[in-house]
């Protein structure tokens, strides 16, 4: 058997933030932060929860996720009733009146590329042990069989956090948080045109498939940790001290986290700023400003200066998203376009004047001098379409 070969991982790495999470970014409004955390984990072949109320795309997002990777998503709503065959497939009749028990998979859990288990913490205690050996090994144990389970990633739902001493153990296999909550009042415009957009158009398939995205999760051990390793001690052992619990088993299974930010920028060597991915190591809500509190000191103090070959998530603990700010104008300009439909001026101009608020905190000067360069030209625009408007009165 040959090795495989990791030469052009850190391309492949690229070209799946550029091919696969923009386009979903693009779809999704305000869901950039879920993407990034999708698009990481994916990389690392490590586990997400997302913490959300019903309706705010988080199994939207998966599917489209795995029909971009040309990939099977298996997705399931775990009830306190659910059996583990719903999940791992039933067993064979045939086979079983020959005296075997052997497990029917066949478009199950452990054939999908893909898995989405909503309403995770509803899992009763006859899957339980089953799900934390798949979670944590890759392996389904039934009887005497022993079945690899495919699974690039596994993502967790639910609207409320574990209480129950078991379910935290399952929601332990979860490395990384994150919330996923509806977006803001003011984009509900974007939201709609988007998901309008989404149910009428075939889905963007991507030249990447699983086996791709397996080599990149393999080259993550081949990324050198060294530039950060030190700070990164130093990070774990502060989050410790703040109250947070950081077992040694997770604080070894991050470093693959901060290995595949750095694969996602297509470089094979760590920077500083990849330690943005502990930000979600959180297990409760008051955890999260004290770990973006941490993380953001600690990223800070490193050698290296902020640019392009940074994680886009890198700079968004307290400066607004550069990419998010130019896609909302892009949005806007669409609204003025000739021939466009039509829409109330006065929100126009809210927006508008929302964006500008934020594009002057955005970190990077060029950025920064574009955004504010376009704002200029749609205030300019807006005022042009006023006429039309009021003749339409």
């Amino acid at each position: 058997m040959t090795s495989p070969d990791f030469s052009d991982a850190s391309h492949i790495a690229a070209r799946l933030q550029t091919e696969v999470l923009q386009g979903l970014r693009q779809s999704f409004v305000a869901k950039d932060e879920v993407v990034d955390l999708l698009g990481v984990c994916l990389a690392a072949g490590e586990n997400l929860f997302i913490l959300g109320p019903p309706g705010t795309a988080k199994s939207a997002l998966v599917h489209a996720l795995g029909q971009r990777l040309r990939g099977d998503t298996f997705s399931y709503l775990l009830t306190r009733f659910t059996e583990p065959n719903e999940l791992f497939g039933p067993f064979d009749i045939r086979r079983l009146r020959e005296g075997d028990l052997v497990t029917n998979t066949e478009g199950m859990l452990s054939e999908a590329s893909l898995v989405f288990m909503d309403e995770l913490l509803n899992a009763n205690s006859a899957i339980l042990n089953s799900l934390l050996t798949v979670l944590n090994e890759r392996v389904l144990h039934r009887g005497r069989e022993r079945l690899k389970v495919q699974a690039l990633m596994f993502v967790g739902a639910s609207n409320h956090l574990p209480e129950e001493d078991a379910l935290r153990a399952l929601f332990d296999r979860f490395l990384l948080r994150v919330r996923c909550d509806a977006a803001p009042e003011d984009r509900l415009m974007e939201v709609l045109d988007a998901g309008w957009r989404l149910e009428s158009t075939p889905p963007e398939m991507s030249s990447l498939g699983p086996e791709h995205i397996r080599l990149i999760q393999q080259a993550t051990s081949r990324v050198s940790l060294k530039p950060v390793l030190k700070d990164y001690v130093d990070l774990v052992h502060r989050i410790r001290h703040a109250g947070i619990a950081f077992s040694d088993r997770r604080a070894v299974k991050v470093q693959r986290l901060v290995a595949a930010s750095a694969l996602l920028c297509g470089r094979m060597e760590a920077r500083h700023s990849d330690l943005w991915v502990l930000r979600y190591l959180w297990d409760r809500d008051e955890q999260m400003e004290v770990l973006r509190s941490l993380v953001q000191e600690s990223t800070s103090r490193g050698d290296d200066t902020s640019d392009a070959t940074d994680h886009p998530r890198a700079s968004a603990s307290g400066h607004p998203d550069a990419e998010a700010l130019a896609r909302s104008l892009t949005w806007l300009e669409g609204r003025l376009e000739p021939g466009a439909a039509a829409s109330s001026q006065a929100y126009l101009r809210d927006r508008l004047a929302i964006l500008e608020g934020s594009v002057q905190w955005v970190q990077r000067t060029d950025q920064r001098e574009f955004l504010q360069s376009r704002i200029h030209q749609l205030w300019g625009a807006l005022k042009e379409k006023e006429p039309e408007a009021l003749a339409g009165v």
